[in-house]
């Protein structure tokens, strides 16, 4: 019997829509204060739309807040003829909140900047770096996005075919190259500094922090070694039915999620029992059901 999965999408889509889209304004407000407060002073072009409109504002003296505006309306228009009603409404709301969001927060933006001194643009910089990372990982995590260069990345992944991660890379890269040829190698390296913190922290609040590790376990002591698991531990433990690839020898194998506190006591615990174990040990960023010990996060 099969299920219909646009209906399960939808389903997904529908399931906390308020929390998720109070994140998406609260991120896209986030991103315009770091653009009037740091990006657009300091002509750091990071790429993507709002780079691109720092650069014309320079050769053009047209104010970029104009550009962005064109831009995030000339590419849900392309969008909806290339990628489709569905696909574009995932980047439409965002490309309509963000460039109202560069005007709104413009004159809060003055105000900080002139109680909020930092000492040096290296301190900008990281600030910068740091609020974007934190912002766009918040919206990527509840599903929406802010238009824009993301809109460019899938028409590319689309028609040419060329991966997300690359497509993204090429277009960022061509408009921090213009920047850089304009503004100077050091807007180049101020660039590449946040975009780097920038994908760390997107990554850290999209996957998480790994806050256990799961070990799978090949050992002729199968039973005590779930003893420890068990008693010592107080966790859950799974025993994996094994069959040598070369040799073709029935075995068992304990599949278990440890956290981080316990890692290095119960690995040499494992070692004590049975010095010649066999072991994989993997970061483990979320575990759902089962039993595990408590523990506090991150550790």
């Amino acid at each position: 019997m099969f299920f219909n999965i646009n209906k399960l999408i939808e389903k997904v889509n529908e399931k906390n829509r308020i929390f998720r889209l109070t994140v998406l304004f609260w991120g896209a407000f986030l991103l315009a204060l770091n653009y009037n407060m740091y990006l657009k002073p300091n002509n750091l072009v990071t790429g993507g739309t709002t780079g691109l409109a720092i650069i014309l504002q320079t050769l053009t003296k047209i104010d970029a807040n104009i550009y962005i505006y064109i831009f995030s309306i000339l590419l849900i228009i392309i969008s909806f003829f290339t990628l489709g009603f569905k696909e574009t409404t995932k980047s439409a709301l965002g490309s309509i909140i963000y460039p109202l969001f560069v005007t709104l927060t413009a004159p809060l933006a003055q105000i900080l900047n002139e109680h909020l001194v930092l000492d040096s643009i290296y301190l900008e910089v990281l600030v910068s770096a740091l609020i974007m990372g934190f912002a766009s990982g918040i919206i990527y995590k509840v599903g929406y996005n802010t238009g824009g260069n993301d809109i460019v990345v899938a028409i590319m992944n689309k028609y040419a075919k060329i991966p997300v991660g690359k497509s993204g890379f090429i277009s960022n890269i061509i408009i921090i190259l213009l920047g850089g040829a304009i503004f100077g190698v050091n807007n180049v390296l101020y660039a590449i500094v946040i975009i780097y913190i920038n994908s760390v922290l997107v990554d850290k609040i999209l996957i998480g922090i790994s806050s256990s590790k799961q070990f799978f376990i090949h050992t002729k002591q199968t039973h005590k070694i779930k003893e420890l698991i068990i008693k010592k531990l107080g966790a859950g433990v799974t025993v994996l039915e094994t069959t040598g690839g070369y040799t073709q020898h029935k075995g068992k194998m304990l599949m278990c999620v440890v956290s981080n506190r316990d890692y290095y006591l119960f690995k040499e615990l494992v070692l004590e029992i049975d010095p010649q174990a066999f072991f994989i040990i993997n970061d483990c960023y979320e575990v759902a059901g089962g039993v595990k010990k408590p523990t506090l996060p991150f550790l």
